[in-house]
């Protein structure tokens, strides 16, 4: 199986080309927010949005995940409401949001009720540790599918490469890298673009 993903709505249930009802994105975000423990959640809604409901192209994703990640506030939050604004417009990007944050913090207020009794259980603790791991898995699996579709050029492989070395390697503070590397990175965007 190839990981060329079929036009958007293809797979869907809906017309090439039609978006998704609000009813759909809500129960789609809100799904995400309720079955992703740990983070991990862009990884899930690459999964959910390109994959399965074939929303969107991977390159599309992909490219509303890096303006999330540009843009002030979480990056969680940041790109449901960009991608309900590509498939529905203003409605979308509220219900997308609406279903991301209230179903899970909805659950959470419950849970932290009843965490005092259940940290009392090894169980609990060995279900947190299992769910951070598999995020940790699919964050690691989204970032290394976004490096693949940048390293097919010398510019973005050469910053990835100083970026991961400098944070993850010389553990050098990611605020100084970003403030240096961002700007290079857009500079050669614009003087070698695609």
């Amino acid at each position: 199986m190839t990981d060329d993903v079929p036009p958007p709505g293809s797979a869907t249930g809906f017309a090439p080309g039609s978006p998704p009802g609000l009813g759909d994105l809500f129960s789609a975000f809100a799904k995400l927010g309720l079955t992703s423990f740990g983070g991990g959640l862009t990884g899930w809604m690459m999964n959910e949005c390109v994959r399965r409901r074939r929303w969107m192209t991977e390159d599309e994703f992909l490219t509303g995940l890096a303006m999330a990640q540009a843009l002030p506030g979480v990056n969680v939050v940041n790109l449901p409401i960009w991608i309900g604004y590509r498939l529905a417009g203003s409605p979308g990007a509220i219900v997308a949001a609406l279903g991301v944050i209230v179903p899970p913090m909805l659950v959470v207020v419950v849970m932290a009720a009843c965490y005092s009794w259940l940290a009392r259980y090894e169980a609990t603790h060995l279900a947190l540790q299992g769910a951070a791991a598999a995020a940790i898995g699919m964050s690691l699996s989204m970032g290394l599918r976004a490096a693949r579709r940048q390293v097919r050029r010398l510019w973005p492989a050469c910053v990835l490469g100083i970026v991961f070395a400098g944070v993850g390697v010389l553990k050098l503070p990611m605020v100084a890298v970003v403030l240096v590397m961002a700007p290079v990175s857009v500079a050669l965007a614009f003087r070698y673009p695609r």
